[in-house]
């Protein structure tokens, strides 16, 4: 038999400020519950794999705790089978961006849902970046945007000017596939967006 929750928000296991904009904008009221999960890749551990665990972790730290919706998620990037995390320091941003330049990439996002009924997606979209030159890297990279980053750029901002081609989900290069986990919510019976109630960009 299933719980019946109290009327509230959807509880967001993630830190990420991008992930509660986006939820937010097609207004999904949501309640922040970082959960401190182990992010480090194990050894021999596949990329999607990898996603996979994070995302399920975070769900479940947080749920347990919790009596209501709760979502989780993990975004990865992905190049040559390599997982590409975020960069400690400008130097490590710069090889980032410098083996991703000129090249596709892949975005995948993993991302769990927790409640009465539960729910999992994975989702990917391949990023191509254009071959932009060492000037342009050292400007980029002077500009700060890449901390907190994965793949040390966020496409949202300065870094769109960077990338030349995305094939698939835009919202899941940002942090969250938003069609899949608005359908994947919506299928479960949990909260619904308000549109009119978002906030615009």
């Amino acid at each position: 038999m299933s719980r019946r929750l109290p009327p509230g928000p959807l509880v967001l296991a993630s830190a990420s400020p991008r992930r509660r904009e986006l939820l937010e904008r097609v207004g999904v009221a949501v309640e922040v519950r970082p959960a401190d999960v182990d992010e480090a890749v194990h050894p021999g551990e596949a990329p999607l794999a990898y996603a996979r665990r994070v995302a399920a972790a975070k769900a479940a730290t947080v749920a347990a705790a919790v009596d209501g919706w709760v979502l989780a998620a993990d975004t990865i990037v992905e190049l040559d089978g390599e997982v590409l995390g975020k960069a400690d320091d400008a130097a490590a941003a710069r090889a980032m961006l410098a083996r991703l330049r000129g090249r596709t990439h892949r975005v995948t996002t993993a991302f769990v849902l927790r409640g009465p009924r539960a729910a999992d997606g994975l989702v990917t979209t391949e990023v191509t970046m254009v071959g932009f030159g060492d000037a342009d890297l050292d400007d980029y990279v002077a500009s700060g945007e890449w901390r907190g980053k994965a793949g040390a750029y966020a496409v949202q901002g300065i870094a769109g000017a960077l990338v030349a081609e995305i094939r698939g989900s835009i919202s899941n290069v940002v942090g969250l596939p938003l069609v899949e986990v608005l359908a994947a919510l919506a299928e479960a019976g949990a909260v619904e967006p308000r549109f009119a109630a978002g906030r615009p960009a």
